[in-house]
């Protein structure tokens, strides 16, 4: 049959149903989430350098997986376990620069402390007593 030749009922129209079917034109609401809410940080650079540097019992490295998986969950918009993941990942990561800070402060104060002892025992370092340190190093140095 030809398109041309086929006569339509007044009240339907071509590739639709009757216009009496259809509905009124309504609103439609399109749910964007939480539109004034700031999505979670991932903490991923900061992650980074704590993996990176010292990482003490792989805290950076935990941290930095909470941070991929923070990242994944707000690309996918599942923003409560983005925040949940965000969330580990801040304390792994102030755990482990904490270590990383806390490390080189303990190797500075030791260093110090033994400047202090070495310049406060003036240049003696009798440890084996009195004619000690030769003593000793005779055992190493004569022939048996």
């Amino acid at each position: 049959m030809d398109n041309h030749t086929y006569n339509y009922p007044s009240d339907c129209t071509p590739l639709t149903n009757c216009k009496s079917a259809r509905k009124p034109a309504g609103s439609t609401v399109v749910n964007m989430g939480t539109a004034g809410k700031k999505p979670p940080s991932d903490y991923l650079v900061w992650s980074l350098c704590n993996t990176l540097y010292v990482n003490f019992c792989c805290l950076g490295f935990m941290a930095l997986i909470y941070s991929i998986k923070a990242r994944d969950q707000k690309t996918q918009g599942n923003l409560q376990l983005a925040q949940e993941c965000s969330d580990k990942a801040k304390w792994y990561n102030i755990l482990a620069a904490g270590w990383n800070l806390l490390v080189p402060l303990l190797v500075v104060v030791l260093l110090v402390l033994l400047l202090v002892h070495l310049g406060t025992s003036q240049g003696s370092f009798d440890f084996f007593g009195e004619d000690g340190f030769q003593s000793f190093m005779k055992l190493f140095s004569s022939v048996h």
